[in-house]
């Protein structure tokens, strides 16, 4: 027997790696797992260029636990280790300095084990001690044991070991005692070990018999040796690929079509992505990727190496272009990662064009389910817009598709603006914009139905890519002025009859909180509704940012800003003018001359600088203010009285969804009343 410190600088490594690896501490099981399959692979490598003429027997890798013995044993059939190898792999450690050791790699435990080749000393993070049986492929060989309880001391001897290969024995320690359990050992190997290329055997597989669950003689194989993404496309049916997603995501729905990649130039990338079915609010669920190196589970933190909005996809991809133990920051800084990043990004662009082109039909009616995913990208990935150009959709109101380029020539001769502009209108809810959609569609305009999350941000892209086209939506102006081909009609109205009409119709608008209303008025038709709710197109867009984004509380907390668009050629209206012209307008007119007159004399002081002046001045303008005052009461007192003012105000509030608690209850009764009458 011979012992030995392991050649390492560092006075102790071992507390180091217990320090800094503790929270990825199951990684270990990865680490001595892989290591056997490499062993195995290295072996059927060697006996198939004939340097290896014995038998190969069984080559699989297996893990036992033996929870009296307070063990896990790691076990191989594969090339084995002599005393020289033993020296050369585990006695030496490539490493220069505790100091730079812990400030270059103290953030992951993946980048320390993976830069050090220290995949072999995971085992410690949970064990007191651990002991290597091994017995080389090497003719002649001598079986070899090496122990190490932790400290840099270790021992090797010379044992009897008849079957080639190695066992590692890990003897775990009092705060790792969960690895000594089948079932938390069994979840481990599940997830990091279940698509290696060669058998894992943990334990026997059960079955229930009296009352219990009880080993059979059958091993328990826990990995797929051949998953799907292994193979070449055209050896699989759909079939195939559904039951390969239903293992990789139990319960879920089937997907709505999937993407084989394989490719070994300029890099090696194999793997299946699956597009799920989501829902219409973005059920953004990640991590639903898994990176594997060699059949090896890395990480589904694929950030870096998969395109953002593909983060909404499911599957796997394998690449051992990716290193097995890698940070989150080397992926999204490593150029060989951000090729394969490009490269999906333009396989999925491809299908997409190809599902297309070759059934069109089955695209729309797919659409629905995965618009999510094709605006996500055209907003996170300007390559992916570029692409997504030729199969991008459009739906209407109707249900009706159109790439851009139909859209465009479908709308262009109708819904250009004086300035050149293409108008695109579009609606976000069927059903609340109703009226407005139909009264646009009898101008004979086509209205879009954008009514997803992404939509208020593909509408800005969309603005800032196509030439000259504006989208404004379906409920923003009155159907006349959504697009404005010529110079809008004088509503004919004086200033004093817009006075006292804005003051009547601002009289009887319910008080809402946060909500302010402005009264404009257009000249549009006798059929035309006599007053219509608009909201301005910016403001609500900065208000439906402001929703979705932080930092932009100050345009969340302003106030609701609409517009009370009177009609002034539809008859009731027109009446209602020309009985306040009568009633209101005689009692109001001498009063708005004196006003108008004291506002000039007001003008004029203002220019003044003497106490006399000054002191005149703030004398009109308290006069002013009364007369103000009492021009508002007068026409206030005159509108209470006005029922059909009530009406046409409740009216155009109900048309958009904005009357609501106590006004809706007076709105109805009032229309029953008026049904009595």
């Amino acid at each position: 027997m011979t012992t030995g410190k392991i050649g390492v600088t560092t006075e102790n490594i071992f507390p180091v790696i217990k320090k800094f690896l503790y929270s990825d501490h199951e990684i270990f099981l990865r680490e001595l797992v892989s290591n056997a399959i490499d062993a195995t692979q290295k072996l059927k490598t060697l006996a198939s260029f004939g340097e290896f003429k014995g038998e190969l027997g069984e080559m699989d890798v297996r893990v036992k636990v033996d929870k009296e013995a307070g063990t896990l044993t790691i076990s191989d059939h594969g090339i084995g280790m002599d005393a020289d190898d033993i020296n050369k792999y585990i006695n030496q450690i490539a490493f220069s300095g505790a100091e730079e050791f812990l400030q270059k790699y103290k953030d992951t435990a993946n980048s320390i084990i993976g830069h050090f080749g220290l995949g072999f000393y995971s085992a410690f993070m949970v064990s007191k001690k651990v002991e290597i049986r091994s017995l080389s492929y090497k003719e002649g060989a001598k079986g070899v044991q090496w122990v190490c309880d932790g400290s840099p001391e270790y021992e090797m001897s010379e044992i009897d070991k008849t079957e080639r290969g190695t066992d590692i024995i890990l003897y775990i320690d009092d705060e790792s005692k969960e690895f000594l359990e089948q079932s938390r050992i069994d979840t481990l190997l599940k997830k990091y070990c279940r698509f290696l290329p060669v058998p894992v055997i943990s334990g026997k597989v059960k079955e229930w018999k009296d009352g219990k669950y009880v080993d059979t003689d059958k091993n328990l194989v826990v990995n797929s040796t051949e998953p799907l993404w292994t193979k070449k496309p055209s050896e699989l049916t759909d079939k195939d690929y559904l039951e390969f997603y239903h293992e990789l995501q139990p319960g879920q729905e089937d997907p709505m079509f999937w993407i084989h990649l394989n490719v070994d130039y300029p890099f090696n990338l194999t793997g299946i992505l699956y597009f799920p079915k989501v829902k219409s609010n973005i059920d953004l669920q990640r991590n639903r990727i898994q990176l594997y190196c060699n059949q090896v589970y890395v990480t589904d933190q694929v950030e870096g190496v998969v395109p953002e909005f593909m983060m909404l996809m499911q599957g796997v991809i394998d690449s051992p272009d990716i290193p097995l133990n890698v940070s989150r920051s080397y992926l999204q800084a490593d150029q060989q990662v951000k090729k394969i990043s490009s490269y999906i990004s333009k396989k999925v662009a491809e299908k997409l064009d190809k599902m297309f082109k070759n059934d069109r039909k089955g695209f729309e009616q797919k659409w629905d389910d995965i618009e999510v995913f094709i605006k996500y990208g055209m907003l996170t990935d300007e390559k992916f817009f570029e692409s997504a150009r030729k199969f991008f959709l459009l739906k209407d109101v109707n249900g009706n598709y159109y790439t851009l380029e139909e859209y465009r020539t479908l709308v262009e001769a109708n819904q250009t603006d004086k300035e050149g502009t293409v108008v695109y209108l579009y609606a976000t809810d069927k059903t609340a914009q109703h009226s407005y959609i139909q009264a646009a569609e009898e101008k004979g305009y086509n209205v879009l139905l954008l009514d997803g999350q992404l939509d208020q941000h593909v509408i800005g892209l969309l603005e800032s890519k196509l030439e000259k086209v504006r989208f404004v939506r379906v409920d923003s102006d009155t159907p006349e002025r959504l697009i404005n081909k010529a110079d809008a009609k004088d509503s004919g109205l004086s200033a004093l009859q817009a006075d006292i009409l804005t003051g009547i119709f601002r009289a009887e608008i319910p008080q809402m909180e946060k909500t302010n209303f402005i009264v404009e008025y257009a000249a549009l038709t006798e059929k035309d509704a006599p007053a219509t709710v608009t909201r301005n197109e910016m403001m609500r867009r900065m208000k439906d940012m402001a929703a979705m984004q932080p930092g932009m509380n100050f345009y969340g907390d302003m106030p609701d800003m609409y517009s009370l668009v009177v009609n002034t050629e539809q008859p009731a209206v027109k009446k209602i003018l020309e009985d306040a012209d009568k009633t209101v307008g005689e009692v109001v007119k001498p009063i708005r001359e004196e006003i108008d007159a004291d506002n000039k004399q007001i003008e004029e002081l203002r220019s003044k600088t003497s106490e006399t002046d000054k002191k005149q001045s703030a004398e009109l303008e308290e006069k002013v203010k009364k007369n103000r005052e009492r021009e508002e009461g007068i026409i206030k007192e005159y509108a209470d009285k006005q029922t059909v003012v009530k009406q046409i105000i409740d009216l155009a509030l109900l048309q958009s969804g904005l009357l609501k608690g106590e006004a809706l209850s007076d709105f109805i009764r009032r229309s029953v009343s008026l049904l009595d009458k």
